[in-house]
């Protein structure tokens, strides 16, 4: 049956998109995670699905009590989460990815740059699914990332544009 996973970032307060991006997904949505800067309550972003939610606190999320970053189980993978700006952001993926290795995960996900990448080329998998909100790469609009998993742990990774 396999799992579909919408990964989603940088929100900051606006979640007009967010709700288009849920919508966008039909009835196939096993997940959601949001990698920070929500700069809303966390239950608001719960509330608009029916799946498990996935969250972890950004820059902007002031007083937040969710964690800076966390370790999830998606299917036979280990993925971790996390804002990115305690790392550097882009230029911080390697460190990233070595915390990722050094706790028995095959994925990471951050948000901070507000730019889309899936990054295959070593044994960690880096995602980051841009922002709904404020896209800062060229073209400036607003991406998501579907993660789709097999039941054989294949999987698949697509940036969606707004």
């Amino acid at each position: 049956m396999g799992m579909k996973i919408l990964v989603v970032s940088d929100t900051h307060g606006r979640n007009t998109n967010l709700k288009k991006a849920i919508l966008n997904m039909g009835n196939y949505l096993d997940l959601m995670i949001h990698l920070g800067d929500s700069e809303c309550y966390s239950d608001e972003i719960e509330k608009m699905v029916s799946c498990p939610v996935e969250m972890v606190k950004g820059n902007c999320d002031g007083l937040s009590k969710l964690p800076g970053a966390k370790l999830i189980d998606i299917g036979s993978h280990k993925a971790l989460l996390t804002h990115g700006h305690m790392y550097g952001g882009k230029t911080g993926i390697g460190s990233m990815r070595d915390i990722a290795r050094e706790n028995g995960a095959d994925i990471v996900m951050f948000g901070h740059i507000h730019e889309p990448i899936i990054d295959e080329s070593e044994d960690v998998v880096v995602l980051n699914p841009g922002s709904l909100s404020q896209p800062r790469q060229e073209g400036h609009r607003p991406t998501y990332l579907v993660m789709s998993v097999e039941d054989d742990g294949r999987t698949d990774y697509s940036v969606v544009y707004l």
